[in-house]
């Protein structure tokens, strides 16, 4: 079995490697927020440039000016369709960086539990060394009063 400063190196090393996981996580998820924010902003420019679009109609608009708003509507569809893709993005680098973080942990509790059994064990032993000294004390002890 692994010596005790091993496994502890072990569990360090697993700690810091989770610790980086967490951190990349953490700013895949703020890359995620951010993206989300952006094509939630750029959906609300559009229904409101639709919306305008819809109350210059009802008041009368001269083509040019409809060929401008429909075209600035439809340069927002396009952002629109590009933000959705940076989103998707984000959302699997979230996905990855979290099974990352998920398998790095998995690791470190492995590393842990090694510890622990290690040291149940040292226990053990040693409190079988405890009763067998007890128990020749005890015989020593009887077979000199006799």
């Amino acid at each position: 079995m692994a010596t005790s400063s091993a496994l502890e190196t072990l569990i360090d090393l697993a700690q810091r490697a989770s610790d980086e996981c967490a951190r990349r996580l953490g700013a895949a998820r703020k890359g995620e927020d951010e993206a989300q924010q952006k094509l939630t902003m750029l959906l609300g420019y559009r229904d409101e440039y639709a919306n305008r679009l819809d109350a210059a109609q009802m008041a009368g608009i001269t083509p040019h000016a409809y060929h401008n708003f429909v075209a600035f509507v439809g340069k927002l569809d396009t952002a629109i369709a590009g933000q959705q893709e940076v989103l998707r993005h984000a959302e699997a680098r979230v996905a990855m960086e979290q099974k990352a973080w998920q398998e790095s942990e998995r690791k470190r509790l492995s590393y842990r539990t090694l510890t622990e059994r290690a040291a149940a064990e040292a226990l053990k032993i040693e409190n079988k060394r405890d009763q067998k000294l007890m128990d020749d004390h005890a015989a020593r002890s009887v077979y000199y009063k006799r």
